[in-house]
């Protein structure tokens, strides 16, 4: 790859191309489609993908807009588009990641990043629209969603990023979070020259257990009668978890810091006798048992993937709806049994689990924690993940980077070139707790500066308003209260371990 980009460079002039000509660039197993100059606040993205109209992109700076069609196979149709900005670039490339299936450009996080001063990438992973109908009898479309399409969506972009400016992006970054921390795992584990830093926010990286788990949550509330737990319960749920527990960190203050140490037990909202709204039955007091404790294995005891935390409780309704999330669901269907009839009822955690591990896990799977080859190099990898996320249980996240800490010859060896920030009281990926936070900044100065990230500011933003500040602190430390001060201001904590 790198040797490509060397020749692009050496037949330009040195100050780079002008952006129509780029419609020119010959580059292996690709199109340009458009090479097009777009003035400030003057984009307005495709029809159909008007996410992020506004502020977002109306305070655009100018710039050179790219897209292509790549095809490494015979079955490939890969988009992605490319966008330099026209003056201020900060000589640094970010690609940015997808969400669920993809199927559409990430825009609205390419203008974050084209914001900040970045020439950014993004893909649609090789086909449109955010739904499974693509994979079967597509087998290469599943393997540029898997992982091909980022792979060559950064090669293109280090080509064009190249032949536009004249001269290599002195850093490449990557920023995703849930199928887009996937992407990154995939990246750092498959391709580790790829890149110098990236960010992986709960990654999906462990499919075959997660949408397993996933799918055996919304059985668990649904294939038992007066198992389910209707919506307006998950409040009463997340009170009663509050009130036991919030106050452990040393502050109570609406979230739990480290919510492990929450042993609360939903049996203590038992009914004394009928059904109430301020109650759980027994079968719901079980099923709530089962959601905290996660999938095990009836054969050897063991878990098969951790169960979600306490202090989740209010985002249950994405996993509990009449069926399971349709990306869970879609999984097992259309690439563990490649059978669109498959019920889901009748899913064994044992049995189905082992058979996605043996069908799917080598394609979708990104759990390989001997991460020395890109370390080798000086990448920098930052995870994160919300400790209330009740899609991704956060506790993957954590046994992953335990994995790679120990591969790596322990703490301070793996601390040179990793650390999860676990965010208390958030969701998945944003939402609750203090979820405003710049991992792009923190990642850009350890990459080029070499100042690892001790502690990453983060803020709580409530009606447009800042309200409360906290510091995110590396696993396994947690930000302890120093005992006097505003419990909403972050110089008032320290991280520590306890």
């Amino acid at each position: 790859m790198f040797r490509y980009i060397a020749l692009i460079v050496a037949t330009l002039p040195a100050f780079g191309a002008s952006c129509e000509t780029l419609t020119s660039l010959s580059l292996p197993n690709a199109t340009i489609d458009l090479a097009q100059s777009v003035d400030a606040g003057q984009f307005k993205p495709p029809a159909g993908n008007g996410k992020g109209v506004g502020t977002a992109y109306a305070n655009l700076p100018a710039f050179c807009r790219v897209a292509a069609t790549l095809k490494p196979s015979s079955d490939s149709d890969i988009k992605i588009e490319v966008w330099l900005p026209s003056s201020g670039w900060n000589n640094s490339l970010q690609s940015v990641g997808n969400g669920a299936w993809a199927g559409t450009i990430s825009y609205p996080a390419m203008a974050t990043a084209l914001a900040a001063g970045y020439a950014t990438a993004s893909t649609d992973t090789g086909h449109t629209g955010n739904n499974a109908d693509f994979i079967l009898g597509h087998p290469e479309k599943l393997t540029d969603f898997a992982y091909r399409a980022v792979h060559e969506t950064t090669t293109a972009a280090k080509a064009i990023v190249a032949a536009y400016y004249g001269r290599v992006a002195a850093h490449s970054y990557w920023n995703g979070c849930s199928t887009g921390g996937r992407q990154a795992m995939a990246e750092a584990q498959r391709y580790p020259g790829d890149y110098d830093g990236i960010i992986a926010g709960a990654p999906a990286n462990y499919v075959t257990h997660l949408q397993g788990q996933q799918v055996w949550v919304n059985q668990v509330l649904h294939k038992e009668e007066g198992s389910y737990i209707p919506p307006q319960k998950y409040r009463l749920l997340n009170d009663a978890v509050l009130k036991a527990c919030d106050a452990l960190d040393g502050v109570k203050d609406g979230i739990l810091e480290d919510p492990t140490r929450c042993h609360f037990d939903p049996k203590e909202l038992a009914c004394a006798g009928a059904d109430t709204s301020n109650c759980l039955t027994p079968q719901q007091v079980e099923a709530a048992r089962k959601i905290y404790s996660g999938p095990v294995s009836a054969k050897t005891g063991r878990p098969l993937f951790p169960g979600l935390e306490r202090g989740s409780e209010l985002g249950w309704a994405t996993l509990g709806g009449s069926k399971p999330m349709s990306l869970a669901e879609e999984t097992y269907k259309f690439i563990v049994f490649k059978d669109p009839s498959w019920n889901y009822m009748t899913f064994d955690p044992d049995r189905d689990m082992a058979a996605a591990d043996k069908n799917a896990a080598a394609m979708m799977n990104s759990t390989d924690a001997n991460l020395k080859p890109f370390f080798g190099h000086g990448g920098k990898l930052i995870m994160y993940h919300g400790w209330a996320d009740p899609g991704i249980a956060p506790r993957n996240s954590v046994n992953y980077f335990e994995n790679v800490v120990e591969g790596a010859g322990g703490e301070r060896k793996a601390a040179e070139s990793i650390r999860l920030f676990m965010v208390p009281g958030m969701g998945h990926c944003r939402g609750g707790g203090t979820d405003t936070f710049d991992a792009v900044g923190a990642l850009s100065a350890w990459v080029e500066k070499g100042k690892a990230p001790e502690r990453i500011a983060a803020s709580r933003v409530t009606r447009f308003t800042l309200d409360r500040t906290r510091p995110l602190c590396p696993y396994p430390q947690t930000a302890v209260y120093n005992g006097s001060g505003n419990t909403d201001e972050a110089a008032n904590f320290s991280c520590k371990l306890q």
